[in-house]
């Protein structure tokens, strides 16, 4: 019965958060580098095109635009096409730029979803090894007719504190790099608006508010 839920313990929970542990860093190595690709966090280009589609220098910005190095790149590239196509109706060009705003959040928000997973799943399994573990201490004692050795509690004892330990570490590093991630990805977005509003619309001069 011990060595059962023994072998239990240490091979079954330590590989599934083995396997979790190692996901979590395959999804964290995964979106980083998809961040990379997809040009996030790109606003000091997105302001040079901008300064150059507001002071007139319309083929510079669009130029650059097509160039679809960033996020919001490609997103300044849809409010400029929607504009040429229908000058004298700018709603057009805010809806293109939102379906391509849509695309772009879309793609950023891919595999976020596997991180919550392991956020919640990495403790659970931590819980459960406890019980294992716990069980398998238990089995000792009630094994035993008088004193109980406290070495051979010891097994038991182990699996239920390193598993818990082990699921709640995993827990919290997947948590901090989700949270990250999901920063970049607000800030992506509320950048969408801005530039989607300032190219359409233009910007607003600070000094207006001034009293």
């Amino acid at each position: 019965m011990t060595f059962t839920i023994f072998q239990l313990s240490s091979y079954v929970i330590y590989v599934l958060l083995g396997f979790l542990s190692l996901f979590a860093v395959a999804i964290g190595l995964f979106k980083f580098t998809q961040f990379m690709r997809l040009g996030v966090g790109g606003r000091k280009e997105a302001e040079s095109i901008l300064d150059d589609w507001l002071n007139g220098r319309v083929e510079e910005a669009i130029r650059a635009a097509s160039q679809r190095r960033s996020v919001l790149g490609r997103v300044l590239q849809a409010v400029f096409s929607g504009i040429q196509a229908r000058p004298n109706d700018p709603s057009y060009a805010e809806e293109l730029s939102r379906q391509t705003a849509i695309v772009e959040l879309a793609s950023l928000s891919e595999r976020m979803r596997s991180l919550d997973m392991v956020v919640q799943a990495a403790p659970m399994l931590g819980l459960l090894g406890t019980v294992i573990g716990m069980i398998d201490a238990f089995s000792v004692l009630a094994a035993t007719d008088g004193a109980v050795d406290p070495t051979a509690l010891a097994s038991g004892i182990y699996v239920a504190l390193t598993t818990t330990a082990a699921g709640l570490a995993i827990a919290l590093v997947a948590f901090f790099v989700a949270t990250w991630f999901e920063s970049r990805i607000d800030r992506e977005r509320n950048m969408m608006e801005a530039v989607m509003s300032a190219a359409i619309y233009g910007r607003v001069d600070p000094g207006s508010n001034a009293k």
